[in-house]
């Protein structure tokens, strides 16, 4: 689990550094396929042929183009209709995507004591986040389901491919850089506005990090991680992001917030993920 806190660490910035120096500044698909595409530098030295069958590569790439091309093309797209803190909330629905997707493709059935412990994660993150919403909610918001739950499916397939194949992970990780970034330049060519490139050298900098770091770092060993745990750990860890993020907001910009509900619903996480372990995981 320490790969999950690792990157939950890392991708706690990325929420305000898009929305603060990317969103409405520069074209949301460059910052798609520029980020996707150093993330595939960072993983070219591993791209090989000789580990994988032709069905290997086609699902590892396919786990790339849903997890990281689709997924992110919603989410850049739901900054222009939300705020930073609204984005955190309507995100606390992914663990529910992820632990019902896995259960229902990989084991055709539904662990109760699954789904209840990742409700109570849901609703330790609907305790700090919800807070007043503007006009323009429901289109972000159904943009943000979108992004969930193909990032779900992008977990969840990743993890079941490795329990099938056992394959190499930093291998494997190649083609699922090549899946994302078959998809994101398919899309910056078709609807990218070239005119809405990076201005300032702070908007390069961000950029840079989102794409070496973030995620040619980050989403590799979150998904290494998630081959390590249980579906349920997955499904709550996808939350333990917001409490972070918020942090980082106070920190960084000042953020104002209700410390009373933050400590709240922090406490609840973290309790889901304790009763979790506990009564989910050590008595398998």
């Amino acid at each position: 689990m320490i790969y999950l806190f690792i990157v939950t660490a890392i991708w706690s910035f990325s929420f305000s550094l898009i929305g603060v120096y990317l969103s409405g500044q520069v074209d949301s698909w460059f910052a798609v396929v520029s980020r996707i595409c150093l993330a595939l530098l960072v993983f070219i030295p591993f791209l090989r042929f000789r580990f994988f069958t032709l069905k290997q590569i086609i699902l590892l790439a396919g786990v790339g183009a849903f997890q990281l091309g689709i997924m992110y093309v919603f989410y850049y797209k739901a900054f222009a209709y939300l705020t930073v803190p609204e984005l955190l909330l309507f995100t606390i629905f992914t663990p529910i995507y992820v632990t019902l997707i896995y259960d229902l493709l990989c084991k055709n059935k539904i662990k109760i004591t699954y789904l209840l412990t990742t409700l109570l994660a849901v609703i330790g993150a609907a305790i700090i986040r919800y807070d007043q919403i503007t006009a323009n909610f429901i289109i972000g918001f159904l943009m943000i389901q979108a992004s969930s739950i193909v990032f779900a499916i992008g977990q969840v397939g990743y993890k079941r491919i490795m329990e099938l194949y056992k394959l190499p992970q930093h291998y494997s990780f190649a083609w699922v850089y090549v899946g994302a970034a078959i998809i994101s330049i398919i899309g910056w060519i078709i609807f990218g506005d070239k005119s809405r490139l990076p201005t300032t050298e702070t908007q390069w900098a961000i950029i840079i990090w989102l794409g070496i770091v973030a995620s040619g770092l980050g989403y590799f060993l979150w998904n290494y991680g998630a081959t390590k745990v249980d579906s349920g750990t997955l499904a709550i860890m996808n939350n333990v992001v917001i409490p972070v993020g918020i942090i980082v907001n106070v920190v960084l910009w000042g953020q104002q917030i209700d410390w009373v509900r933050f400590l709240l619903g922090s406490g609840v996480i973290i309790l889901s993920l304790v009763i979790h372990q506990k009564w989910c995981v050590t008595k398998k």
